[in-house]
């Protein structure tokens, strides 16, 4: 079994990458849902986060409210690394969780697990993976489609840029890259031929 890890920086398009392996015959495992899945409500990891930040951030339902936690840490690193530091544990073991299911139910020695990990470089996770491949876009292009995506200004988005590793940096780590940068077909017809390249 093959298990890849998957990453690039915000809004670089790694969620079409991920279906594209998805719909291709890959099994995926999209971290952004695992970390959804860690914090709900009356988890451990969901305990935590409410001693730390308090209740203030909850709905009414007792999900966390995403916005309102994103605003306390996106300024403060020491808010950012203390909620980290909650949730990336409780991700890995999840992860880890899923890969183990998928060997259970496997029964295809060869078969391809593509892992989609935002901050796989940061947290040190790509040392985890068979190989790593990297979704590039320019930072413009991330300007662009966060501020459209998330109706971000143009100083926010580039603040959320920053808060990762550079995707120049990742890519001198990475065993392979995809541009995003062109039409969707053009994504696609790459992540085909790379599945094909990374089957035995």
């Amino acid at each position: 079994m093959r298990i890849v890890g998957l990453t690039g920086g915000a809004a670089s398009g790694k969620s079409l990458v991920l279906r594209t392996f998805m719909e291709l015959g890959a099994y995926v495992i999209d971290c952004d849902v695992l970390s959804r899945e860690a914090v709900i409500p009356c988890s451990k990891a969901w305990w935590e986060i409410v001693r730390v930040f308090g209740d203030d951030i909850l709905r009414k339902d007792l999900a966390i409210d995403r916005k309102k936690l994103r605003a306390i840490v996106f300024s403060d690193h020491k808010q950012r690394a203390a909620l980290e530091a909650i949730v990336h544990p409780e991700v890995r073991r999840k992860c880890v969780e899923r890969i183990e299911a998928i060997k259970k139910i496997e029964t295809e020695p060869d078969a391809l697990v593509v892992v989609d990990v935002p901050l796989l470089m940061e947290t040190g996770m790509h040392n985890d993976f068979d190989t790593v491949i990297v979704v590039y876009v320019s930072e413009e292009t991330q300007m662009k489609r966060l501020m459209a995506r998330d109706g971000l200004t143009k100083a926010a988005a580039r603040k959320l840029i920053g808060l990762q590793m550079p995707l120049q940096a990742k890519l001198q780590i990475a065993d392979y890259v995809l541009s995003n940068e062109g039409t969707r077909d053009e994504t696609v017809k790459q992540v085909s031929a790379l599945f094909t390249t990374l089957q035995p």
